[in-house]
C-alpha cells in the first residue's frame, strides 16, 4: 500500500510538472512573457504577485479571462478562449 501510495505521488508530481512546462511554454508562445516574468516585475507585474492578488477570490479566473481576452484593462492577447483558460489557471495556481 505505501509503494503505491509513492508512485501515485511520484506520477502526480511528473504530471503537474509537466503542465506546468506546458503552461510557461505556452505563456511565450502567446506573447505574455514580453511583459511578464514569474517572479520579478517588468514592463507588467510579476505572474507570481498577480496570483498573490487574487488568491481566495472564487471569480478571479472568470475575471482574468474576460480582462485579458477582451483587451479592457489589459492589452488583448493572441490567444483562444482555451488557451487563456490554460494560461490563467497556471498563473493563478502559482
Amino acid at each position: 500500500m505505501k509503494a503505491f501510495l509513492i508512485a501515485a505521488v511520484a506520477v502526480a508530481s511528473v504530471t503537474l510538472a509537466g503542465a506546468a512546462q506546458a503552461s510557461e511554454a505556452l505563456a511565450k508562445e502567446k506573447g505574455c512573457t514580453a511583459c511578464h516574468d514569474v517572479d520579478k516585475k517588468k514592463m507588467g507585474p510579476a505572474l507570481k504577485d498577480i496570483a498573490a492578488k487574487y488568491k481566495g477570490k472564487a471569480d478571479a479566473e472568470a475575471m482574468l479571462v474576460t480582462k485579458v481576452s477582451t483587451g479592457k484593462g489589459h492589452p488583448k492577447v493572441k490567444a483562444n478562449e482555451a488557451e487563456t483558460a490554460t494560461l490563467v489557471k497556471w498563473i493563478l495556481a502559482m
